[in-house]
């Protein structure tokens, strides 16, 4: 989106389709993002794979295993949750398994550098808060500034692997803290 954003809810809906596109690799079937809490585009460097961001990972099911949506991605970025910083790059949510092609309702209500949570149909499947720089990160190191880490806002994209995903029903509401 072309504004950043701090306090907010983001609600969708979204479905993966078809085939993944021949040579993606396996991790990235039926995987799309929703990205918060992101850098500009123009900050990006043309070789970097993802922005520096908060992804609240969209994932599908292969039609017979176990595997949550609304899980969290933190390329560049650490949080903190139960009062202790998480630095592992991904964390699963506790949502049910969602196969086939069906339409799956995903919202993030943000709250600036506090709480955030990550909702699919309706139950609340994340919540952490102190989204923030990981300063050994090269590409998050160049956005600190003046030693302050902490990320209270940013850009939101899309995400799309290498497998087609359809998005519908996006909607913004800003929240006034």
């Amino acid at each position: 989106y072309k504004d950043k954003f701090s306090s907010y809810i983001l609600r969708l809906e979204y479905r993966f389709v078809g085939d993944q596109t021949p040579g993606g690799p396996g991790w990235a079937l039926r995987n799309s993002g929703i990205m918060i809490h992101s850098q500009s585009p123009e900050s990006m460097t043309k070789d970097q794979s993802f922005p520096v961001s908060i992804e609240v990972q969209l994932l599908g099911g292969n039609g017979k295993d176990e595997r949550s949506t609304g899980n969290l991605c933190t390329p560049g970025t650490h949080i903190v949750m139960d009062g202790k910083l998480i630095t592992q790059h991904c964390i699963s949510s506790r949502s049910k398994t969602y196969h086939a092609d069906q339409w799956v309702k995903a919202e993030v209500e943000v709250h600036g550098n506090s709480l955030i949570k990550h909702i699919i149909n309706g139950e609340v499947v994340l919540e952490y808060e102190k989204p923030q720089l990981d300063e050994s990160d090269a590409d998050a190191k160049k956005l600190i500034k003046n030693g302050d880490k902490m990320l209270y806002e940013g850009y939101i994209s899309l995400q799309a692997e290498s497998h087609p995903v359809e998005f519908r029903k996006v909607e913004i509401l800003p929240l006034k803290e």
